[in-house]
Order: structure tokens, then sequence, then C-alpha cells
């Protein structure tokens, strides 16, 4: 993203500030990976109501993790929001042989992204309106979306 404006963060409220911007700004698809979500504030209230918002216009999401455990334990508003958008919200654990993957990203509509470098650091960086920018991240989502399988049903059946 060097000949791009990027946004530079190593907070965590500035991490969430950027993440909230990408959300604000997408209209058709989120795609994100992180090994686990810990970061990312999808447990918050208005967070459940932009991405309510953003489900409910026709959006539609997809998790790719090694682990969804935090997800299940710590998100509940989440878990409710996987229930009602089900058939909008994808979510899938990566194999074994992907777990050494360590980076962090949101892409939305294929042209905003915010990227943390490693996924045990805050530090990364946002662009938008940048497809750019992008390109590099979807091609490595779309590899780890093909390897992966489903997790996070919507209930215990899977239904």
């Amino acid at each position: 993203m060097d000949d791009i404006d990027a946004h530079r963060f190593d907070t965590q409220r500035a991490f969430a500030a950027h993440w909230r911007a990408c959300l604000a700004r997408s209209h058709a698809t989120l795609q994100l990976f992180d090994p686990d979500f810990s970061v990312f504030p999808l447990g918050q209230s208005d967070v459940d109501a932009a991405l309510r918002q953003f489900l409910a216009g026709g959006g539609s999401m997809q998790l790719a993790m090694h682990r969804g455990e935090h997800i299940a334990h710590a998100y509940p508003r989440f878990l409710r929001l996987l229930r009602d958008f089900g058939h909008r919200i994808a979510c899938r654990a990566t194999p074994p042989g992907l777990r050494q993957l360590t980076d962090s990203f949101c892409i939305g509509d294929r042209v905003h992204i915010v990227r943390r470098f490693h996924s045990d650091h805050l530090r990364g960086e946002a662009a938008f309106d940048a497809p750019a920018a992008t390109e590099i991240s979807l091609e490595r989502f779309e590899a780890i979306w093909c390897e992966a399988r489903p997790c996070l049903q919507p209930t215990t059946t899977g239904l």
C-alpha cells in the first residue's frame, strides 16, 4: 500500500475505528480473516446494529479463522446475528496446514481494507476506495476460503 493513501494504526482503539469505517463504507461484501477474531469488536452493540443493517440491505459476510471458540464464547450478539442472517454469513475454519498464517484483515466490497501485519500485534494499516490495496489479501482470502471447512453453524444441527 506504499503508493496508496494508507492510514497506519498501532492501538486497539485505532484498529476498531478503522474497522468500523470499513464496515460503514461496505455495502455488498465483507471478507475477514483472523486466527480467532479476539481483537475484532464483533460483540459490541453498535457493531451488531451496523452488521444487521449491512446484512438486511443485501450484504454478505465471510469469516475465515483458525479457531471459532472465541466467537462462540465471547460474542453472543454475533451468534444471534449468525442465527438471524445465516443465509448471508458464512464461517469457515482453516485446516491444520494453514494454522501458521498470522496476518489479519477485513476487505469490504473489494475496495476497502483494514489489515494487521501480525495477529499478535495491533500494528497495521487501512485503505479506503483503493482496489489495488486489496488485491494480495483478496487472493490470500480466496485461497484460504477454498481450503477451509464450515464452522459456527447457525444452529446445533447446522440448519
